[in-house]
């Protein structure tokens, strides 16, 4: 009988909905029902953290909250939502929102996770060059020991070495690097926050003047040639008419 009131029970959680939820130390945090809840008569539903009750709302709509959470949650009783206050260290769990009657149905399981702000991350450079007027930097961004470097140009970045981690469900800090606005960013972030360090493209890799091969000319050069000319040619012929104009006049 144990075994079957326990398959039952999971059966019924793993039927009802369920989310993390991630939380900045010291932030207040809703969570909501997102069923319709219709209480019966002699039923009363209830918020709970792990095997601790946080509150319970009759059908009548009286509600009695625990002694350690009052002062520290708000109760919605149009919708059920839960109001957490000044999330701390010992406020990370599963909250479950359950209706109890003939027997408990779990509404929805809000899985709250505590994470601390970011810390900034480190963006140093480990080579630059100019090939062919690009610009190409290997960077190497640094945060919460982890690392990555990438070999960057003026618009993109690519990942070369190291352990970027995280991702966006994860509880890991995620480090990524990237162009944007002329500038390369080491970003590090997790669900609540997030911190960067830039570089500057040009500052870190200005264009390196060309000089042509030997025995060739430039266009510059070229076009001043050509304007000389041109403005002898037209100084000679202006000279040209002045003495034969003289010269017919005498």
């Amino acid at each position: 009988m144990s075994l079957l009131l326990r398959f039952g029970l999971l059966t019924c959680i793993a039927s009802s909905e369920s989310s993390s939820v991630f939380v900045l130390k010291g932030q207040d945090v809703r969570l909501d029902v997102q069923e319709n809840v219709q209480l019966k008569e002699l039923e009363f539903f209830k918020w709970t953290i792990g095997s601790r009750n946080i509150l319970r709302c009759t059908d009548t709509l009286s509600v009695r909250v625990a002694p350690e959470y009052k002062n520290r949650v708000e109760f919605y009783k149009g919708n059920f939502s839960l109001l957490l206050k000044n999330i701390q260290e010992g406020d990370s769990g599963p909250y479950t929102a359950v209706v109890s009657g003939d027997k408990d149905k779990t509404i929805i399981v809000h899985q709250l996770v505590l994470q601390e702000r970011i810390e900034p991350p480190v963006l140093t450079v480990d080579s630059n060059s100019t090939v062919n007027v690009t610009c190409n930097v290997t960077v190497a961004c640094r945060g919460q020991n982890t690392s990555v470097t990438s070999s960057c140009n003026s618009s993109t970045c690519s990942q070369v070495g190291g352990e970027s981690r995280g991702a966006e469900t994860s509880t890991v800090p995620l480090l990524s690097v990237y162009v944007a606005g002329g500038s390369i960013i080491c970003n590090h972030s997790n669900q609540v926050s997030w911190a960067n360090d830039t570089k500057d493209i040009v500052e870190l890799c200005p264009m390196k003047s060309v000089s042509p091969p030997a025995g060739s000319m430039s266009m510059c050069m070229l076009k001043i040639i050509l304007m000389s000319v041109g403005l002898v040619i037209m100084i000679s012929a202006v000279i040209t008419v002045h003495i034969r104009h003289r010269f017919h006049y005498g």
